[in-house]
């Protein structure tokens, strides 16, 4: 195989990061003590960071190619394999899993109180799973991973969750099943036209008729659409934040809406080219309109939670606009943009539950006065805030800059409309920050039999500090992460035989339009 490096290590680095937690998970079963338990799942979440931290030594910048693969026999009658390995695409999100789900057990440390042992037991099961998805090179592992993460935080929903969460639980679950439902359609028509063989590599190299293309994308965009999720179909995902514990959060936020836009970048943009110019225009457009529409409901809600919810929305209309905009500039800040947004809301909700523990209303008309009450929490939140908005020095902003200049690359309108994202971002987050930290308090929360209401302490500084230190690493060195991307981005725009001219590849998605009939 031309496109692969074998494991360049002497162990499976990746067998050991995958797996790491789920044998974590396994031990925990057996322990019933609350307090150990917190500790051995904070001892395996580090031990996984520490384990994947070799892959970014040792990866080869220089060339687009799978590395520290790993290929084994498993299902030889439908030549299914144990097949693993990652790019300059999928490296970064192993990296953002894996931190995240540290500060996951961190942050619910005093949180959660009953059933502690199931719920790092969810929490490092999702873990496994969702490094599964990024590094399986095989359609059918693939798909076990990505219906087994769904399963923990469908718990986590439904069990750690708000008043409302077992119908947020059971929403999210079917939103996302339908979806995956309609990929596994997808899948089983690769197997048989691919020549009965799951290796995703392969059946990237496979040309597929356009009408098939056609057919093929609608399957795999049902899932992804889903995830992301887009526009319409993005209605699970503040019900979902909002019912959630803030672990379950910040994994949904973080990594788990990523696959989606994950998925797009591994299947549909290069084994289906031909499918991908028939429907870049659509996607454009409810692209904007997540942008736009994001934003503006933002304005409307009154929970503190819900509205970094559907920001999210707003943020992740960025993610699919830049990957669709076809262009290096724009894949690669969609790709960039992707990793700030897990930072940034991941971070987000980390302070949202860490002061819901001690005001216990997520209600933005309660707050107010909390610049002088929680200074540190406030100084932590006016840094999210910034690069929430894109300033100049932080993550957000190399991401949306990226996103912006690919948009006007590809036709001017998409970047003017974008743009008014991000003004629109910036009006409800510093509205957000004034109501919460500088207009007058109305809740005296001691005789409303809250918590006093204390500034953040050394453990939740600790959680917070890791996540705002990158927010400053990529805003003022953005190349570290970008230079793993380069070669993988290059070629996948390279082989979707793209030329810089917009008006040029439309004039190909009208012929493509005209075949399918």
């Amino acid at each position: 195989m031309e496109d692969i490096i074998y494991n360049q290590l002497s162990y499976p680095i990746l067998t050991w990061s995958v797996f790491l937690p789920l044998i974590g998970a396994l031990v925990l079963l057996f322990m019933r003590n609350a307090h150990v338990v917190r500790w051995t799942a904070l001892l395996f979440t580090i031990a996984t960071f520490i384990v994947s931290l070799p892959l970014l030594n040792n990866f080869d910048k220089s060339t687009h190619k799978m590395q520290f693969v790993e290929i084994h026999e498993w299902i030889p009658t439908w030549d299914i394999k144990y097949f693993v390995g990652i790019d300059g695409i999928s490296i970064l999100f192993l990296f953002l899993t894996t931190l995240l789900s540290i500060l996951c057990v961190l942050v619910s440390w005093k949180a959660i109180e009953t059933k502690t042992k199931e719920f790092y037991m969810a929490i490092l099961t999702m873990e496994a799973g969702m490094l599964g998805v990024f590094v399986s090179l095989d359609f059918f592992l693939f798909y076990i991973f990505w219906e087994a993460m769904l399963i923990p935080m469908f718990i986590l929903i439904g069990v750690w969750g708000g008043q409302n969460r077992v119908y947020a639980s059971i929403k999210f679950f079917l939103y996302t099943l339908v979806g995956s439902v309609l990929m596994l359609v997808g899948i089983i028509v690769l197997y048989f036209y691919g020549g009965r063989t799951l290796d995703i590599l392969a059946l990237s190299e496979i040309q597929y008729p356009v009408k098939m293309q056609f057919w093929l994308f609608l399957a795999f965009f049902a899932a992804f659409a889903v995830k992301v999720p887009m526009f319409p179909v993005h209605t699970w995902l503040p019900d979902a934040h909002t019912e959630a514990p803030t672990a379950g959060s910040v994994i949904l936020a973080g990594v788990l809406i990523k696959m989606g836009a994950y998925g797009f970048l591994r299947f549909s943009i290069p084994m289906l080219p031909d499918a991908t110019l028939i429907f870049v225009k659509p996607i454009l457009i409810l692209s904007i309109i997540a942008i736009v529409y994001g934003a503006l409901v933002c304005f409307a809600q009154k929970d503190f939670k819900r509205l970094i919810a559907y920001s999210s929305v707003s943020h992740m209309g960025f993610v699919t606009l830049g990957l669709f905009a076809l262009n290096t500039q724009g894949v690669e800040g969609g790709i960039l943009q992707m990793l700030n947004h897990g930072i940034i809301t991941g971070a987000m909700f980390l302070m949202i539950g860490i002061i819901y523990e001690r005001t216990h209303t997520r209600v933005i008309a309660d707050y107010g006065g909390f610049a002088k009450l929680v200074p540190l929490y406030a100084g932590f939140f006016i840094i999210l805030t910034f690069a929430s908005i894109g300033l100049p020095g932080t993550n957000g902003f190399i991401g949306e800059f990226l996103i912006i200049f690919g948009a006007f690359k590809a036709r001017m309108i998409w970047g003017v409309l974008a743009a008014t994202g991000i003004i629109l971002g910036a009006g409800y987050m510093l509205w957000l920050y004034q109501r919460i930290f500088f207009q007058d308090a109305r809740t005296d929360y001691e005789a409303t039999g809250a918590h006093p209401v204390s500034d953040i302490n050394v453990r939740e500084v600790i959680t917070i500090l890791p996540l705002i230190v990158f927010i400053f690493w990529i805003g003022v060195h953005p190349d570290t992460f970008l230079s793993y991307m380069h070669s993988s981005v290059e070629n996948l725009i390279k082989n979707l035989n793209m030329t810089t001219s917009y008006a040029e590849y439309e004039n190909m998605l009208v012929k493509n339009i005209m075949e399918l009939f």
